[in-house]
């Protein structure tokens, strides 16, 4: 299977080029899903996030509050390296693990893993291509906002990762997204048609 690394910073946009892709016939490993199911109660990473940022970091039910940990772990740098130690290494195993799954189950095709911090982790070198999704800081503040998020917050988490330019040194290709949704949808779909056809139907 071809694979595509889709990346960008929050708010970029790259979860709706992500959709894009998976209506066009890419098979899509999203990091965000992955990553609720690494945290469910009595899974040895969530355990390992209560050890570190406290009870406080649990719902009434035993799950994870993603809103209050995201609040303490973007708090400080040294809480959001600690964060990333305990989650980091059984996402990327995880998600390593469903590409492999769908390349089993498929004969060819594409396969895209949609993941923000792909730039942090060293596995550039298992796609066949990486594509970042850039914004505007303002847009990309008005969609977190729009999304529920305090523009505080927002902003403190833009702030809290790597900067465009270490996205932009991955990237075999770039797509902007400082325009509406319709012009975003044209240049996934740009994406899709540049790919070889044999690719692109899986042949």
């Amino acid at each position: 299977m071809y694979r595509i690394g889709l990346t960008g910073g929050i708010g970029s946009g790259k979860s709706e080029v992500a959709r894009v892709l998976r209506g066009l016939g890419a098979r899509v490993v999203v990091a965000d899903e992955i990553a609720r199911e690494l945290v469910a109660p009595g899974s040895p990473v969530l355990e390992g996030l209560v050890e570190a940022f406290g009870e406080g970091v649990l719902l009434p039910d035993g799950s994870l509050d993603r809103r209050g940990l995201g609040a303490l772990a973007f708090a400080s740098s040294d809480a959001l390296e600690r964060l990333n130690e305990i989650t980091h290494p059984a996402l990327v195993e995880a998600i390593i693990l469903a590409v492999e799954e769908i390349e089993r189950e498929s004969s060819g095709g594409v396969v895209v893993v949609d993941a923000a911090l792909l730039v942090k982790w060293d596995i550039l070198d298992l796609f066949d291509e990486v594509v970042v999704v850039t914004a505007a800081l303002d847009a990309r503040i008005g969609r977190l906002a729009a999304g529920g998020l305090p523009e505080d917050d927002a902003r403190e988490r833009v702030a809290a990762q790597a900067p465009e330019s270490v996205f932009l040194e991955a990237a075999d290709t770039v797509i902007e997204n400082n325009g509406p949704l319709e012009e975003l949808e044209t240049r996934a779909e740009q994406l899709w048609n540049s790919l070889p056809e044999e690719v692109r139907k899986g042949t």
